[in-house]
């Protein structure tokens, strides 16, 4: 790594330290919509229940989930969005 690039680096690094402890604030930001949890699971045909069991959430966090009371997040997040995408593939990979 050349001088320059490792300068940029660790101004980088301060600069994120910064926004960390609140002196500074993001110069941008990403927001990302939340799933929608209930319309997901009707592509799938499943019940509240099957599809809680599919997730590996309880039926309660999914009634959350679809009542807007809280947000899915992590590895959940991203297989709704699998499932979202092709409910009928990601079944199948699952073994549902």
């Amino acid at each position: 790594m050349n001088d320059d690039l490792f300068k940029q680096l660790i101004e980088s690094v301060g600069q994120a330290n910064d926004i960390i402890k609140g002196n500074a604030r993001p110069t941008r930001t990403t927001k990302f919509a939340e799933p929608q949890v209930r319309a997901i699971r009707a592509k799938t045909g499943l019940t509240q229940a099957r599809f809680a069991d599919v997730l590996g959430v309880s039926k309660r966090t999914l009634e959350n989930w679809e009542q807007g009371r809280r947000h899915p997040t992590g590895p959940a997040r991203a297989l709704l969005k699998i499932l979202d995408a092709d409910p009928k593939h990601a079944l199948e990979a699952l073994n549902q």
